[in-house]
C-alpha cells in the first residue's frame, strides 16, 4: 500500500511538472507569436509603404515648395499633407528634416517653445533605407520618443536650393495606441481561447502519455513490493526489453543475489548446527578419555605398575594430541573462512617440498603397511605460491589418503609441469567415493558415507582447509574417484612469471 502511494505521488509530480511546463510553454508561445507577428506586420507595412516619402515629394512638392520665400517652413502645405495622410492612415507621422537630420517641422510636434531643443534623427538608417530602395527591414529614430525606433519611409529632396529629407514614421502614436488595444484583444481571444483549448488538449494527452510511459515503472514498483512482502520469486519479466531496462535488470540481478545469499545463510546456519554437534562430539570423546584415565591414575596410582601407568599416560597424551589437533584445525579453518589469512607468495621448488613431505610420511605409511610413492617429473620448474600453505595442503591430502587406504594399499604423490603451471596429484587405492558424495567431502564435517570409519579419522576439516587454501591461490581441487578403485585429488600451481 505504501509502495503504491509512492508510485501515485511520483506520477502526480510528473503530471504536475508536465502541466506547469505546458503553461510556461503556452505563455512563451503567446509572447513569441505576438513578437514575430508584430515584427512581420511592421516589416510588411514598411515594405508596402516604402515609397510613401517619394510619393509625397513627387506629388506635393511639384507645385509648392516645402519652404517659403523667407526660408521658413511652409506650414500650411504640411498641414494639408498631414490631413491627407491621416485620412488614409491615422498612424502615420510626417517630418521635415534638414540635410543634417534636424527636425524642421511636423504637425505632431509642438514648435511653440523656441527654447526647447531641436529633435534630431540619425541619418544612417535613412541613408541605408534610401540606398536599398526600401527593400530591407530597417528601423529609424522616433522624434517623439527619443531612444525608441520605428518603421519608416524616407527620401531626399532638393528644391529651390534647399535640401533635406521627408521622413515618414509608419507606426506613430496612434499606431501604438491601436496596437495596445489589439494586444489586449489578442490575449483575450488567443491566450484565453485557442491557447487554453490547446493547453487542455495537450494536458489530457500528456497525462495519458505519462500514464502509458510509466507503466513499466509501476510494474517495477509492484514487483519490488511483492519481493519486499516475501515473494522471493518475484522478478520483472522481459527486463531487457523494458523502457527502464537497466533498472529492471539490476533489480533482477539484485533479487537473484539476495535469494542466493539467503540460501547460503540457510546453508551456513545448517552447517553451523552440524558444526556445533560434531565439535561437541569430537571434543567430548578425547576429553572423556583423558578425564577417565586421569581419574584412574588418581584413584589407583598406588596399585598400578610403572608399565600400566605409562600406558595410561600414553593414552591421555594421544587424547590431548587429538584434542589439540582438532582445536588447531577449527582455528585454522575459521581464519581461512574469515579471509584473515593472506598468502605470502614466493618462488620455490615444488619438487623439494614434495621430497620433504614424502620423507615425513614415509615412516607412518610403512607402519600402516601402505606403499608411499613419489613420482616427480625431472627438472620441475619453480612455482609461485605460499610454501607453508601448499605444504599444509599436501599434508592434509596425504593424511586423508592414509585414513582411507587399507593395508597393502598404495599412495602416490605425482607432479608434472606444463607451459603455465605444475599439476599436483595425490592418488590412493582406497575404497573410493560415490559420485553423489564427491561434492560434499569439501564441506565442514562432511565425509563420504561410503568410506569406512576409523578411530583416527579426525574432525573432517582437512579437505575443507585444503580447498580454502587452493582457492586463495586462484585454483581449485578436483576429485576423480570410483568405489573400490581409489581416489585422486588434483590441483595446479602457477609457474614463476606465468
Amino acid at each position: 500500500m505504501k509502495t503504491s502511494a509512492v508510485s501515485t505521488r511520483l506520477i502526480k509530480k510528473i503530471i504536475s511538472a508536465f502541466l506547469l511546463l505546458l503553461v510556461v510553454v503556452g505563455v512563451g508561445y503567446i509572447f513569441i507569436t505576438y513578437y514575430f507577428t508584430n515584427k512581420f506586420f511592421q516589416e510588411t507595412s514598411q515594405k508596402l509603404n516604402a515609397q510613401l516619402a517619394s510619393h509625397v515629394i513627387n506629388e506635393k512638392f511639384q507645385n509648392a515648395s516645402p519652404f517659403l520665400a523667407d526660408g521658413t517652413v511652409n506650414k500650411p502645405l504640411f498641414g494639408d499633407l498631414m490631413h491627407d495622410m491621416m485620412a488614409v492612415n491615422r498612424g502615420i507621422e510626417v517630418y521635415l528634416l534638414s540635410k543634417s537630420g534636424e527636425v524642421l517641422y511636423s504637425v505632431v510636434l509642438d514648435h511653440s517653445d523656441a527654447e526647447k531643443p531641436v529633435s534630431t534623427v540619425d541619418l544612417d538608417p535613412i541613408d541605408a533605407f534610401i540606398a536599398c530602395n526600401g527593400d530591407r527591414y530597417i528601423l529609424g529614430d522616433d522624434p517623439r520618443n527619443p531612444g525608441k525606433q520605428k518603421i519608416f519611409s524616407a527620401d531626399q529632396f532638393a528644391i529651390d536650393g534647399q535640401q533635406g529629407y521627408i521622413y515618414v514614421v509608419l507606426a506613430g502614436k496612434k499606431f501604438e495606441e491601436a496596437t495596445e488595444q489589439l494586444l489586449g484583444s489578442y490575449f483575450l481571444k488567443i491566450g484565453l481561447g485557442a491557447s487554453l483549448a490547446t493547453l487542455i488538449f495537450a494536458g489530457v494527452l500528456g497525462v495519458v502519455v505519462i500514464w502509458y510511459l510509466t507503466r513499466n515503472l509501476r510494474d517495477i514498483i509492484e514487483t519490488v513490493r511483492r519481493f519486499k512482502e516475501g515473494d522471493l520469486d518475484a522478478r520483472i519479466s522481459n527486463a531487457e526489453t523494458k523502457d527502464l531496462s537497466v533498472l529492471s535488470e539490476t533489480f533482477n540481478e539484485m533479487a537473484h543475489t539476495l535469494v542466493a545469499n539467503i540460501e547460503e545463510l540457510k546453508s551456513v546456519e545448517e552447517l553451523r548446527r552440524e558444526l556445533i554437534a560434531n565439535v561437541s562430539h569430537d571434543l567430548r570423546t578425547p576429553l572423556a578419555i583423558t578425564k577417565g584415565y586421569i581419574e584412574t591414575l588418581q584413584m589407583k596410582k598406588i596399585h598400578l605398575s610403572d608399565a600400566e601407568a605409562e600406558k595410561y599416560l600414553n593414552i591421555v597424551g594421544k587424547s590431548i594430541e587429538k584434542l589439540q589437533k582438532l582445536i588447531n584445525q577449527l582455528f585454522e579453518y575459521s581464519k581461512l573462512e574469515a579471509k584473515q589469512i593472506v598468502p605470502e607468495k614466493e618462488s620455490f621448488s615444488i619438487s623439494d617440498l614434495a621430497q620433504d613431505v614424502f620423507e615425513k610420511y614415509q615412516q607412518l605409511a610403512t607402519a600402516k603397511q601402505i606403499e608411499l610413492k613419489l613420482q616427480v617429473e625431472p627438472n620441475l620448474p619453480l612455482v609461485f605460491a605460499d610454501i607453508s600453505l601448499v605444504e599444509r595442503v599436501l599434508q592434509n591430502l596425504i593424511d586423508n589418503a592414509l585414513k582411507f587406504t587399507p593395508n597393502q594399499g598404495s599412495i602416490s604423490l605425482e607432479m608434472q609441469s606444463s607451459d603455465t603451471h605444475v599439476s599436483v596429484a595425490i592418488r590412493d587405492t582406497g575404497s573410493g567415493i560415490a559420485d553423489h558424495e564427491i561434492e560434499e567431502i569439501f564441506e565442514r564435517y562432511k565425509q563420504a558415507k561410503s568410506e569406512p570409519k576409523k578411530s583416527e579419522e579426525g574432525a573432517g576439516l582437512g579437505l575443507a582447509i585444503a580447498k580454502k587454501i587452493i582457492e586463495l591461490h586462484d585454483s581449485a581441487i578436483s576429485v576423480v574417484s570410483k568405489p573400490e578403485l581409489g581416489t585422486t585429488f588434483r590441483f595446479q600451481l602457477p609457474l614463476v612469471g606465468a
